[in-house]
C-alpha cells in the first residue's frame, strides 16, 4: 500500500523533496522575532527621540542642552530622579535663583548630596570654582561618589560612610583626591585635595534608606598660601618672629584659633606652644627658613622648605593642628598659619617633604 503525503500528496518517498519547498513558504517559522536593519533603525529613532524629551526636560540652559551627550543626558537624568525621590518637589521649600547662586559664592567649598548606597544625588554648580568641572562634566565620571575620587581611599571611605549611616547625626570628615579638568592639573600638577565633611540626615519620617541622604560641604585642602582661588581668610592667622622664633607681632585673630591674646604671646617663643612631638619637625623648618635667606637675597625656599604641619598648645590646653608656611623677611621670619582639621594633618603630614637639617 502506498503512503501519501499529507503536505503535497505524493508518494512518501518522494516526501523530502517537499520539505525545502516549505522551508521556502515560512523562512521565518522558526525565528518569528528576527531583527532587522528597518526594524533597528526603528528603535534607535524610538530612543532618539526619547532622549530628546528628556534632555528638554532638564532646567538647564538651551546652549547647555545643545552640548549634551546621551551619555550626559541619563546622567543628569538619573541625578534628578534620585534627587526628586530624597527631596520630593511639594515638600521643597520656594527659593529664587539668584538667592541661591548668592549663598553658594558665599561657601568656601561645594555642597554634595549622596544616597544611602553612595550614589550622587545633587552636586552644587560652584563645583566648577574647586575642581575646574562642571555638574555634568564631572557625572560623567561615573554615578557614585567612588566614581570622583582617588581609588586609593575607596575602602577608608566607604567604612566612613558606613558608620555615619548607622548612626544618623554622627559627623564623618575624610580627605581625598577628587577628579579636575585636564586645564587643573597642568596648572597646579595634579588633582585637587578636598576635605568631605557630612553627616547622614532623615529627610522623612519614619526613616529609611531610601529618605537619608548624607549631606556634606567638601573645602579644598590649601596646600600652599599662594593658593588664593582655595584658600579662605576665616581659619589663617599670621605672626611674626625674630630669628630664633620669638614672637614679635600677631594678628588679632589667633584669639579665635588659638585662645591667645596678642599680649600674652608677644616676647614668647613659638616653641613653647609645640607639640613635645612636633618640635623637631618645626626646629628642621626653623633652620631651613633661618640659613636658607638672608636679608636682600632674593626669594625665600619654596613652600616644601618653608612648609610644616604641627601640633600647637591651645590655651584650653587641648593641641590643634596647623600647616606653618615661613619665610625670612630679612631678620624676622613670618608665619602664615593655618587650621586644620586632624583628617587634613594626616593626609598633608603624609605627603610633606621633611626639610633636612644643614650638614
Amino acid at each position: 500500500m502506498t503512503i501519501f503525503c499529507s503536505h503535497c500528496h505524493r508518494p512518501l518517498q518522494a516526501e523530502r523533496s517537499c520539505l525545502p519547498t516549505r522551508a521556502k513558504q515560512a523562512p521565518n517559522a522558526s525565528r518569528p522575532f528576527r531583527s532587522t536593519k528597518s526594524a533597528s533603525k526603528a528603535r534607535r529613532d524610538q530612543i532618539n527621540a526619547e532622549l530628546q524629551v528628556l534632555r528638554s526636560l532638564l532646567p538647564i540652559s538651551a546652549q547647555e542642552k545643545e552640548r549634551l551627550s546621551y551619555l550626559h543626558t541619563m546622567a543628569l537624568v538619573c541625578l534628578r530622579l534620585r534627587g526628586a525621590q530624597l527631596f520630593p518637589p511639594g515638600l521643597a521649600p520656594p527659593a529664587g535663583p539668584a538667592l541661591g547662586t548668592e549663598l553658594l559664592s558665599l561657601l568656601p567649598g561645594f555642597l554634595l548630596v549622596l544616597s544611602a548606597d553612595s550614589k550622587l544625588v545633587y552636586i552644587s554648580d560652584n563645583v566648577a570654582q574647586v575642581l575646574g568641572l562642571s555638574v555634568v562634566e564631572l557625572l560623567a565620571q561615573g554615578d557614585t561618589v567612588f566614581d570622583i575620587l582617588d581609588g586609593r581611599v575607596g575602602e577608608d571611605v566607604h567604612k566612613k560612610l558606613l558608620l555615619a549611616c548607622k548612626e544618623p547625626g554622627r559627623e564623618v570628615t575624610f580627605v581625598s583626591e577628587m577628579r579636575t579638568s585636564k586645564a587643573f592639573r597642568l596648572q597646579h600638577g595634579g588633582n585637587r585635595v578636598v576635605a568631605v565633611c557630612g553627616r547622614f540626615v532623615a529627610l522623612h519620617w519614619p526613616p529609611s534608606p531610601s529618605s537619608t541622604a548624607f549631606l556634606a560641604l567638601c573645602t579644598p585642602v590649601v596646600q600652599s598660601p599662594t593658593d588664593g582661588e582655595a584658600a579662605s581668610q576665616d581659619d589663617i592667622f599670621q605672626s611674626m618672629h625674630l630669628l630664633d622664633m620669638t614672637f614679635i607681632d600677631v594678628t588679632e585673630s589667633v584669639a579665635y584659633h588659638l585662645g591667645y591674646h596678642r599680649e600674652e604671646l608677644v616676647g614668647q617663643s613659638w616653641y613653647s606652644l609645640l607639640h613635645p612631638e612636633d618640635a623637631d619637625l618645626a626646629a628642621a623648618q626653623h633652620r631651613t627658613v633661618a640659613l636658607g635667606a638672608g636679608a636682600g637675597a632674593g626669594p625665600g625656599p619654596g613652600p616644601a622648605e618653608g612648609t610644616a604641619v604641627l601640633r600647637v598648645l591651645r590655651k584650653d590646653r587641648a593641641w590643634t593642628w596647623l600647616c606653618v608656611w615661613a619665610r625670612r623677611d630679612g631678620g624676622c621670619i613670618t608665619c602664615t598659619c593655618r587650621c586644620l582639621r586632624e583628617e587634613e594633618a594626616a593626609h598633608l603630614r603624609a605627603r610633606q617633604p621633611r626639610a633636612a637639617a644643614p650638614p
